[in-house]
């Protein structure tokens, strides 16, 4: 059942609107895919004399290996201690734990462990079953996909995390001044996707799943980039394709960022 909350309740995380700076358009991405930057980075692949020297950054060597049910599972690639803070509108941002000695996507932080930057390859015993390349932590340039007899199975392209099927909109193309980013990878929408207000601060954050909106979409009141307040929260379904869920209006904020409404757990 739905209704109004109390403000008393100092220790609701929903008490306040007022979000983490980050989402003001300082960070704002630049996603003109540039045909000759990529003829730029064509040209580093003549300077690999320069060992374990990637995009002009020093990097090491990492390796994983890993026995399951007979088989044996390899990673190799390439990680750095460069101060590096991670793009916040990349979703899947890859990084070396080396105390678990596991890559992995969540969590990361530069106490923890280090940004995959370099080449990557995954081998099912002596085969290779994907390769590609990192930037930073993010997938870039070709990635692609083979079976157990190294035939290629699938190519993928992207510009440093984002898939260059993208649609991206603009409200002034000279300027990239950004309307909307709405993230594609083999025809469907997946990953993160935003709307931007014409003065390029935070409208809109989501993720689509194989095609479908999922989890926390979340609105934000144009405060003229002065703070990010959160106007409005939508909850999809966690999964996609779960016929059975019914998205609904989760909280919704004033311009000062006082809650006003928020839907009660039904659990």
């Amino acid at each position: 059942m739905a209704q109004k909350t109390d403000d008393s309740k100092k220790s609701d995380p929903d008490s306040s609107g007022v979000v983490a700076s980050a989402l003001l358009p300082s960070v704002a991405p630049l996603l003109l895919f540039d045909e000759e930057k990529e003829k730029e980075a064509k040209k580093e692949k003549k300077k690999k004399a320069r060992k374990n020297i990637w995009f002009d950054v020093k990097t090491q060597r990492g390796f994983i290996r890993k026995e399951l049910r007979g088989q044996y599972y390899f990673e190799y690639f390439n990680y750095t201690d460069a101060e590096r803070n991670p793009d916040p509108y990349i979703r899947d941002v890859y990084w070396y734990d080396p105390k678990e000695k596991a890559i992995k996507t969540e969590g990361y932080s530069k106490t923890q462990g280090y940004l995959l930057h370099g080449p990557y390859e995954r081998l099912v015993n002596d085969v290779v079953v994907e390769s590609g390349m990192f930037y930073y932590g993010m997938k870039h340039k070709t990635w692609m996909l083979f079976d157990s007899k190294n035939v290629l199975q699938d190519k993928s392209h992207f510009s440093e995390g984002w898939p260059k099927e993208s649609r991206i909109s603009y409200y002034n193309r000279a300027s990239n001044s950004i309307e909307e980013i709405i993230p594609v990878q083999y025809g469907l929408e997946e990953g993160n996707y935003f709307h931007f207000h014409e003065n390029q601060q935070i409208a809109v954050t989501g993720e689509y799943k194989y095609g479908e909106k999922v989890g926390l979409w979340t609105e934000y009141w144009d405060t003229q980039n002065t703070k990010a307040i959160r106007k409005r929260e939508i909850q999809y379904q966690e999964e996609p394709y779960t016929k059975s869920f019914r998205p609904y209006i989760r909280a919704e904020w004033d311009k000062d960022g006082n809650l006003l409404y928020r839907k009660e757990n039904l659990n």
